[in-house]
């Protein structure tokens, strides 16, 4: 059994909450029975050892159960959310998914040949396969071996009651779930993702960690759900997945000066490494640990992992020749810590001036009646690229008036250069279904 070692907590304490999942509680010893039960359906299936699954469905117990069962069988997984409706038939093609579970479990009639799925059906080894848009907007499949990726919970820590706010199919959905199932914890899983929806469940159901986003904190604040709710059991809120706005995290820490607030790390490719913010309110964090190595050439994160995936599916390799992963991410150093600047994708050239988006939308959510703002490149024939923002107003304000005071807001702010010279107003959030800037 691939999970008898996550799962020897769980067995310790079977009348304990192991997920709460509309309202209603499943315990440990409900679990590990709901996981004996898949795991006898798989059997009679025919769905063993290096078959890929596709796992159709959100957090709810009989997904979590149906994932440990395929784990133990030895399945190549490929877990599916909501944020994926409508890309679902695409991603099942690039896996070359054979068989497919929305609580039902059906053959596709494809047989899978890509050398990474054969190398993992040889081996016997459990394998995951997750989607990164990565920095072109095409889609990237990640293979994982399921082994390395489990020996990171393998050393017992603090039991947590946690919200499941990252997705099923998100490298920190899965490190959420695995975590509270390998410390015998409680994952309190929600429907609804609006900043009330998340303060009232943490308020109902004593959540003590809220894994999340810096786009769903600022929307937080801007809400005030959180003056609304009872946020006494909250010890600690971790966002990743995109830069921090230097000015979301000094208000979240005004609000909530109680609660400690730690920057994380982590890539579809790599898995989560562990992390620790210099303090509370400061975008200066270290990143390593046991089973991770980092380096920066270049400007440029480097890391290498003990969990890196096997590869891509469907695009080349991106790891240097002595076993070290590109992220792409350029940072500044200083001693142990160092700060995320931004993508070198989206590195706005000014003239050959660098623009960080994150840099300038940071100073531009200071401003008063400004929701969200998004700045990209544009391409311009005598500058090479201009800085272009769009911009969600909560005021009542014509083009010429918000460039007007944005100018004079930016102007001591930010250099000349990296102020916006074209302004876009949009009415719509400019987010995505995992609370993640869209900036194309």
């Amino acid at each position: 059994m691939f999970t008898g070692e996550l799962l020897a907590a769980a067995r310790e304490h079977p009348g304990d909450d192991a997920i709460i999942w509309r309202g209603a509680s499943t315990t440990y010893g409900e679990l590990l029975a709901s996981i004996a039960r898949w795991s006898e359906r798989l059997r009679e299936a025919g769905v063993g050892a290096g078959t890929v699954v596709a796992l159709d469905t959100d957090f709810s117990p009989e997904a979590v159960a149906a994932l440990l069962a395929l784990i133990d069988a030895g399945c190549v997984v490929v877990p599916l959310s909501s944020a994926v409706r409508d890309q679902k038939s695409e991603l099942v093609a690039i896996a070359e998914v054979e068989v497919i579970i929305d609580f039902e479990i059906r053959r596709t009639g494809v047989i899978a040949t890509h050398e990474l799925l054969v190398r993992l059906r040889r081996e016997g080894h459990p394998g995951l396969i997750l989607f990164s848009s990565g920095s072109t907007g095409k889609v990237k499949a990640a293979v994982h071996d399921f082994v390395p990726l489990l020996s990171k919970f393998s050393v017992r820590r603090a039991r947590r009651r946690m919200l499941a706010f990252l997705l099923f199919d998100h490298i920190g959905g899965i490190n959420t779930l695995l975590y509270v199932l390998s410390n015998a914890g409680c994952l309190v899983t929600i429907d609804d993702r609006s900043p009330e929806a998340v303060c009232a469940a943490i308020e109902k159901y004593r959540v003590q960690v809220l894994p999340t986003t810096p786009t769903f904190l600022r929307l937080l604040l801007l809400s005030g759900a959180q003056s609304g709710a009872n946020l006494g059991s909250l010890e600690l809120v971790t966002y990743g997945t995109e830069v921090m706005p230097e000015h979301t995290l000094r208000q979240l820490h005004d609000v909530l000066p109680n609660v400690e607030l730690q920057q994380t790390y982590g890539l579809s490719e790599l898995g989560i490494l562990r992390s620790k913010s210099k303090a509370s309110d400061s975008l200066w964090v270290r990143i390593g640990g046991e089973g991770f190595e980092t380096r920066v050439r270049d400007g440029l994160l480097e890391i290498r992992a003990r969990s890196a995936m096997l590869g891509y599916l469907n695009a080349p390799s991106p790891f240097t020749e002595d076993g070290w992963f590109r992220t792409g991410d350029a940072v500044e150093v200083e001693g142990e810590y160092m700060r995320i600047l931004g993508r070198q994708s989206e590195l706005i050239n000014v003239g050959g001036e660098k623009v960080y988006p994150a840099e300038v939308e940071t100073v531009l959510e200071s401003m008063e009646g400004v929701e969200e703002a998004a700045v990209a490149g544009e391409k311009n024939a005598i500058i090479g690229q201009i800085v272009v923002a769009r911009v969600k107003l909560s005021t009542e304000e014509t083009l010429g008036e918000f460039r007007t005071r944005m100018r004079n807001w930016c102007r001591g702010r930010l250099a000349p250069f990296k102020i916006p010279q074209k302004v876009v107003l949009v009415d719509r959030a400019m987010h995505g279904d995992r609370f993640k800037k869209l900036r194309r």
